[in-house]
């Protein structure tokens, strides 16, 4: 009797055993289901809010009104864009756009889909004009001004948004330009209205089959309306040897250069303040980019140029602090050195629940400093980047120890 209790009891526990376990699947597989509900209803969302932000930035760019042109051009709109395509130029007059805080968080890479405007009644330019030209598709309405939509990033590379641009311009002060505009959005947390474009005139030299006109100017304008400030570039289509601010330009004076009233809508008059120190953000205005330090350094020391060789190594790397933030969205703080943002070479990350583990705001502290930091180097996007979990890690030296 004993023995056939005992066998009694362990088919009681292997049945038992046997319903756990087959109860932890299911809630293992439960766990799943509902992380994937999850993970949709955030993509949902997200597209949502996409949306909601782009029909936003249709309605403020038409609150201002879109430019009025003294010569005819086609104005096309887009969901994160609009232009007037001049087809005489085969190129915008001007091109508008919203330039937003949601900048400084968005993620998304270049999508290269080169390809003609669909929506331009007389078509657009095409990939075989600028093949082999000489000359660079110049994105008029940068594509990294909205790394926040991937609808946006794609309209950007619209050839109707491309203008024939010298690589020394390009690739250069115009590149600094977007940039410059994009910190002070980044530093300031306000949307700004940007509109830019060729100066399109009679005798231009032309490229491709459709003749492409190449501007020998380009301007770009910027309006902070909540602030009540304007500020205007114009540069050469050839390499710019002065300083950006030199280039700095009143709204007025390219109206009168374009013949295009580019606010139409605003009654007030802000339209000759060109001031460029009030669009540089704080930071800029006192710590300049620095050159990386020249190898050989000190035993066991990289600058920050040779760290992306280093990917998945601990190393300690050393540079110059030049750019700041700390983010009120995540909580996290972070450090550009030797180049400021977008252009930056190497960023050290300290994420929220690590700033307790520094004595001081290390943000403000570290700004302007010459450091060394200790950690592992992984990529992202492209760069090297560090992250750093507690004071130790980070050393301050002077110049004198280099």
């Amino acid at each position: 009797m004993k023995s056939i209790y005992t066998f009694h009891i362990l088919v009681l526990l292997a049945i038992s055993t046997q319903l756990i376990a087959q109860n932890t699947a299911q809630q293992i597989d439960k766990a799943a289901q509902e992380l994937a509900t999850l993970k949709q209803k955030e993509k949902d969302l997200k597209n949502k809010l996409e949306t909601l932000r782009l029909t936003k930035v249709k309605e403020d760019l038409k609150s201002v009104g879109y430019p009025k042109c003294s010569s005819g051009c086609e104005v096309v709109e887009h969901e994160a864009l609009s232009l007037c395509y001049d087809e005489e130029h085969e190129q915008a007059r001007w091109v508008a756009h919203i330039l937003i805080p949601e900048v400084t968080d968005g993620n998304l890479n270049r999508t290269n889909d080169f390809r003609e405007d669909d929506k331009v009644k007389t078509g657009s330019a095409t990939l075989d004009d600028y093949w082999f030209s000489g000359y660079d598709r110049g994105h008029v309405a940068p594509s990294a001004d909205f790394r926040w939509s991937k609808k946006g990033i794609s309209e950007s590379y619209l050839y109707s948004n491309m203008s024939p641009q010298l690589a020394e311009l390009n690739r250069e002060r115009w590149a600094e330009l977007e940039g410059f505009i994009r910190n002070y959005v980044i530093a300031n947390g306000r949307q700004v209205h940007v509109v830019a474009g060729g100066v399109l005139e009679d005798g231009l030299g032309t490229i491709g089959e459709n003749q492409v006109s190449i501007p020998n100017l380009y301007y770009k304008i910027v309006l902070d309306e909540a602030n009540k400030r304007t500020i205007g570039f114009i540069l050469p289509n050839k390499d710019c040897i002065y300083p950006l601010e030199s280039y700095a330009a009143s709204i007025d004076s390219i109206e009168a250069l374009t013949g295009i009233d580019f606010f139409p809508n605003i009654t007030e008059s802000w339209e000759s303040d060109f001031d460029y120190k009030k669009w540089k953000s704080e930071d800029e205005s006192v710590i300049s980019d620095a050159n990386p330090m020249q190898p050989p350094l000190p035993k066991g020391l990289f600058n920050t140029v040779q760290a992306r060789l280093y990917e998945g190594d601990v190393i300690t790397v050393c540079g110059k602090v030049v750019a700041t933030k700390l983010s009120q969205k995540s909580g996290a703080t972070f450090l550009n050195l030797d180049k400021k943002f977008p252009n930056q070479i190497f960023s050290v990350s300290i994420w929220k629940d690590n700033r307790n583990n520094f004595s001081y705001p290390p943000e403000v502290y570290l700004l302007g400093k010459k450091i060394c930091v200790t950690g592992k180097v992984s990529m992202y996007q492209g760069k090297p980047t560090m992250n750093i979990s507690d004071q130790s890690k980070v050393t301050v030296v002077d110049d004198a120890e280099f």
